[in-house]
Formats: structure tokens, C-alpha cells, sequence
């Protein structure tokens, strides 16, 4: 008998089930993929590009990113303070897979 997959006891051990937590969620991939896009970004530049995301929502979602290992945060001490966000190589792995992905989609 097969378990629905929210049922399935290898849940907390699955490695596909950790990787949808890291880049799952509304905006994370958008993030990553801008931040792939056009390199090292400032909070507002980014936000700009993300139509429609609040800075709650990108902000916790940076948080986590970084938190995670997937993107940089670089402060650079100036007046005022500059703050860039970057994708990580780690993150970089990931790209080839969301455009295959992207392509898989297309094809549907």
C-alpha cells in the first residue's frame, strides 16, 4: 500500500523534502534567480525587481536565504551604510536545476 507523500515516515530525513524547504516558499527562487540575474544587488534594487513582495516578507525570506548558506550579505561601512546581497556559489549549484525545471514546465 502506498502512503500519500505527507505521509511518508522519511519525511524528516528526505533530502528533496530539506531542498523544498531551502528554495520553497513564494519568493525564494524569485530571489535567487534575480540575485543570479544581475549580480551583487542592493535591498531596494532588489525589492524593485520583486513586483509585489512586501519588505516583511523579503526580509524574513533574505534572513532565511542567508541563514541557510544561499545568499550573501556584504555590509560595507560607509555613511550611510551600503548593504549588498549576493547569490552563493552553494545557491549557484541550483540554478542549472530551476532552468531545467523552467524547461520541463514549458512543455506541459
Amino acid at each position: 500500500m502506498e502512503l500519500p507523500h505527507y505521509e511518508c515516515p522519511c519525511m524528516d530525513n528526505c533530502p528533496l523534502h530539506r531542498a523544498m524547504e531551502l528554495i520553497g516558499g513564494k519568493w525564494k527562487m524569485q530571489i535567487l534567480c534575480a540575485l543570479h540575474n544581475r549580480g551583487p544587488i542592493r535591498y531596494n534594487q532588489l525589492k524593485r525587481a520583486l513586483d509585489g513582495v512586501s519588505n516583511t516578507v523579503l526580509a524574513a525570506a533574505l534572513r532565511e536565504l542567508e541563514r541557510d548558506g544561499l545568499v550573501s550579505r556584504t555590509e560595507f561601512l560607509e555613511v550611510p551604510v551600503r548593504v549588498e546581497y549576493a547569490i552563493t556559489p552553494k545557491a549557484q549549484e541550483v540554478i542549472p536545476i530551476l532552468d531545467a525545471l523552467s524547461q520541463w514546465s514549458a512543455v506541459l
